[in-house]
């Protein structure tokens, strides 16, 4: 039995936390930990808290029972954070984990500080999905189960193309593959399905995007007013970023959406070399070496010069590393 399972069989209550703006990893790991619990023990009391995630997830099974409340002076036996790097990144539900008799994170992040009573972080993970694989017993998980995981692996791992991705990943795949799982109409819906709103607001992004330091960053901004204009929330902008990051010849992305005046939610993502996790870390964020985010305030002129003096300076660090690296051979 692993170590969660025997803090889940001790506690009575159970509530799962995921980070704020939830994606796929966060999502899948949270509704493959209720789903299994569930599974095991009907009668247990366990509930997902989580912010509004993106509809595209919905057909993971628990999605509609998400709660985007807590109860005021909730004190749950255990609560099991997921995916979740720092325990700010709680947001609204940090209280339901300080109620908590006990609580343990399973995460992936390297910046991670370790905020709960005990913590499984492997950095060279994945995703938090492929973290809590390790927690579950493999002969137990259920087709439902296993098409959560696969969804957190997938959207972390870009789908196996980044380079968090190793064999033991892909052996994970394929067993959950192994399953039942409809693994191509996953990925369909998880990276490329897209209403209509998301992709006119993913037009305009792209067609107002701006290109700098000659090419090697690109960033896009969608205020507040943009996203009332289209009538799309927070969670229609996933994968923004993401195409921003394809233009040929960019190594750092940025895609700014404005959460309130003077503030804005900064995502990050490199392609090669560049570390977009120190620069996330630098300014009160966190995430992975090659995808990362974190909260700035300013006016966005401000918001992309700060962020460009790291940037830059990744750049000329790599660029004097390999210059030095031709002069010795």
């Amino acid at each position: 039995m692993t170590r969660l399972e025997e803090l889940v069989r001790a506690a009575d209550t159970v509530a799962i936390l995921g980070h704020t703006n939830p994606d796929g990893d966060c999502v899948g790991s949270c509704l493959a930990a209720y789903n299994y619990i569930k599974e095991q023990d009907p009668g247990k009391d366990v509930t997902v808290y989580l912010e509004k995630a993106p509809q595209k997830l919905s057909y993971m099974k628990g999605f509609g029972e998400i709660r985007h409340e807590a109860p005021e002076g909730l004190k749950a036996d255990l609560c099991i954070c997921l995916d979740c790097s720092a325990r700010d990144m709680l947001k609204a539900f940090e209280p339901v984990l300080d109620g908590a008799v006990y609580s343990i994170c399973l995460d992936h992040h390297v910046t991670n500080p370790g905020f709960a009573n005990e913590n499984i972080i492997d950095a060279k993970a994945s995703s938090a999905c492929e973290v809590l694989y390790g927690q579950l017993a493999g002969e137990k998980i259920s087709r439902d189960v296993a098409e959560c995981l696969y969804t957190g692996i997938i959207t972390d791992s870009g789908v196996f193309k980044y380079d968090n991705t190793s064999a033991r990943t892909m052996e994970i795949a394929g067993r959950l593959m192994e399953k039942g799982i409809e693994f191509g109409r996953i990925i369909d819906e998880a990276f490329y399905r897209k209403s209509y709103l998301q992709t006119q607001i993913l037009g305009r992004a792209l067609l107002e995007s701006v290109s700098f330091l000659d090419g090697k960053a690109v960033f896009s901004v969608i205020r507040k007013k943009d996203m009332e204009f289209y009538g799309v929330d927070k969670s229609d902008l996933d994968g923004i970023v993401e195409q921003l990051r394809l233009i040929d010849g960019v190594e750092v992305a940025i895609f700014l959406s404005e959460s309130a005046p003077g503030e804005f939610k900064a995502s990050l993502r490199a392609k090669n070399y560049a570390d977009v996790s120190r620069i996330a870390k630098y300014f009160g964020g966190g995430g992975h070496k090659k995808a990362a985010g974190c909260t700035m305030h300013g006016n966005v002129h401000d918001v992309i010069n700060n962020l460009s003096e790291h940037i830059e300076r990744q750049i000329l660090e790599h660029e004097t590393k390999n210059a030095e690296a031709h002069r010795q051979h």
